[in-house]
């Protein structure tokens, strides 16, 4: 079982995908040589590899063939399969899974072909588009279950219903999060609604360098800009690069923040409580118990009231010569913070491999108001 246990793998992961042609954007200009860029897709640290087989999509087997001739990397053929015979002839070819999409199969024929991809000795990745066939994919006993995010009647995405469904799926199988992914927040958010893996396909092939671009996606730490209190430092955060905006809402901070700030999708807007959370908008939760009058010296990440990090931190107003040693010792995800600036940011993710870094004071000129430049070297120098 290479494609299921590439992608049941500790830590989250992608499937790349290899496409000339999308329905939705066209002929995309950065297809070029396969066998090139599914070398490049390897190199980046990619989990498997997808291969538009359908020539709707500008595809054929012998893209599928190509392919395997170039990467040792498990290779799921897609297409619109319907029959045995289509998953004998992308096992011929090279595929180790194939795609089985439910919108276009009832129960008996994605039983049928279930059973076929078992008995030619090759796995399957079930795709659904909403909570009734995610529940039809759980009652098949689908092992690995994609939830893609566009309609393939309308072309459109919808991230936000997307990672209900994965949040939803459930933990015994291995959930990729398909389509509609452009940034590494966007990836992040896959991770933290449970995602194993994304499914990435066109924004890699419209980028110059589709294995660079899977890596950038890939990357981490992501960045996180805090305390920001006015729209313009919040434009200023994501024109920098920032992954993540955060809004501190906690009454005795200098820092406070009237409300969320708008940003885009690409980025995740983290509501920072201490003491209390409140019903929000926001991605992400930042939670600080209060101690002393003031915040604990760690905090949690919480996605949906469950946690899915943790916040090393400094204690309030001081200094500790064994933070970067507990960040190191702290299991799962970790952001780290306190003290970090753009001149030792680089040596903090050195020292410690987080999952994300936050900075809040460092990037000011006075409380909740931010040095434009400053912070665009935080981000620039948190990303090297």
């Amino acid at each position: 079982m290479r494609f299921h246990g590439a992608l049941s793998a500790p830590g989250f992961g992608a499937i790349a995908e290899f496409k000339r042609r999308s329905p939705s954007a066209g002929d995309l200009r950065s297809a070029g040589n396969i066998a090139a860029v599914a070398k490049a897709y390897e190199e980046a640290g990619a989990r498997a590899m997808s291969v538009l087989v359908d020539e709707r999509f500008g595809g054929t087997l012998d893209d599928l063939r190509a392919a395997r001739a170039a990467t040792g990397m498990p290779l799921l053929a897609k297409g619109f399969f319907t029959t045995p015979d289509d998953l004998r002839d992308v096992r011929d070819a090279g595929a180790d899974a194939a795609l089985l999409i439910l919108r276009d199969l009832d129960d008996a024929a994605a039983t049928a072909l279930l059973q076929a991809a078992r008995s030619l000795g090759i796995e399957t990745l079930v795709e659904a588009h909403d909570a009734d066939e995610v529940g039809r994919a759980v009652r098949l006993d689908a092992p690995v279950i994609g939830v893609n995010a566009r309609d393939l009647q309308t072309f459109e995405i919808d991230r936000r219903a997307q990672l209900e469904l994965v949040a939803r799926a459930p933990r015994d199988r291995v959930v990729i999060a398909e389509s509609g992914v452009e940034s590494r927040a966007q990836a992040a958010a896959a991770e933290l609604a449970g995602a194993n893996a994304m499914l990435v396909g066109s924004t890699l092939m419209r980028a110059p360098d589709p294995g660079a671009k899977l890596a950038e996606l890939l990357h981490r730490p992501l960045v996180k800009v805090c305390g920001l209190t006015n729209q313009d430092d919040v434009d200023a955060a994501v024109d920098a690069g920032a992954d993540m905006v955060g809004f501190i809402l906690a009454a005795e901070s200098p820092r406070r923040a009237d409300r969320l700030y708008d940003a885009p999708d690409t980025v995740l807007r983290v509501a920072v409580f201490v003491g209390e959370t409140e019903e929000t908008e926001a991605d992400i939760v930042q939670f600080y118990a209060r101690e002393d009058g003031h915040r604990s010296r760690d905090a949690v990440l919480l996605h949906r009231g469950d946690q899915v990090a943790s916040v090393v931190d400094l204690p309030w107003g001081e200094t500790d010569q064994t933070h970067f040693a507990r960040a190191r010792s702290t299991e799962g995800r970790v952001m780290l913070a306190g003290g970090l600036d753009p001149e030792n940011v680089g040596q903090a993710i050195e020292a410690v491999r987080p999952w994300a870094v936050d900075s809040a004071r460092s990037t000011e000129v006075s409380p909740g108001v931010k040095h434009h430049e400053t912070l665009r070297r935080w981000v620039e120098a948190a990303r090297s």
